[in-house]
């Protein structure tokens, strides 16, 4: 009896050891999941502003020695839209800005005040976005509200401007919603008549540079 336990525990232990160096049945682990890709960032959409900057100004010909050089701050706001093809983004925007420019000039025994009181540009755009970040050029409409003042004869003529602007800036989405961005602006606006009729009539065009800078909400 002793001999027929010892050989069957024998023949468990060698089963045993057999059954240890056969390969496993069990399903492989599950493969690890690639790392989360978040989607590229997107210029297109709706967008709101605010804005703050420097204008400067400079009349043309003969005005040039009567109103000088308007200078001043400026603040305002912007409202636009972008759309985003591959790199390229397309877009318009219009920006409504109250402008500080002013300058007074002495000419003779008489002085002449000229202001630069609002400016409105309403601008195409185009540019190149290097994903959070936009190089942009844009051209279109520009206008202003402009006064000029002859102390002498106490004479003021003020109105709307219109003409033409050309520009360039750099914008940057800090999140998915707020951005950056700062741009430089030239226009010309044409010429207009100033004190018709009497002896300090002049006529003359305005070139106006505006640096701005600014946030904008992306909706």
């Amino acid at each position: 009896m002793k001999k027929i336990l010892i050989a069957a525990l024998m023949a468990g232990v060698a089963s045993t050891a057999f059954a240890a160096d056969l390969p496993t049945k069990k399903a492989a682990p599950p493969p690890v999941s690639a790392a989360y890709a978040a989607p590229a960032f997107s210029w297109t959409g709706f967008y709101l502003g605010i804005n703050g900057g420097y204008n400067y100004g400079s009349f043309r010909g003969a005005g040039n020695a009567t109103f000088g050089h308007p200078v001043g701050g400026a603040f305002g706001g912007q409202a636009g839209y972008n759309y985003q093809i591959g790199q390229f983004v397309l877009g318009v925007e219009d920006n409504l800005d109250w402008s500080g420019a002013r300058n007074s000039n002495t000419v003779g025994a008489n002085s002449f005040t000229s202001r630069v009181n609002m400016t409105n540009t309403l601008f195409g755009r185009a540019g190149i976005a290097l994903d959070r970040a936009l190089i942009f050029g844009e051209a279109g409409y520009s206008g202003a509200e402009v006064k000029g003042v002859d102390n002498g004869l106490a004479l003021s003529s003020q109105g709307w401007r219109s003409g033409v602007g050309v520009g360039a800036g750099l914008e940057y989405a800090i999140t998915n919603n707020v951005s950056a961005r700062a741009d430089y602006v030239w226009s010309y606006l044409g010429q207009k008549t100033y004190f018709a009729g009497t002896p300090d009539q002049v006529k003359t065009g305005l070139d106006l540079s505006q640096v701005r800078a600014g946030l904008n909400y992306k909706f």
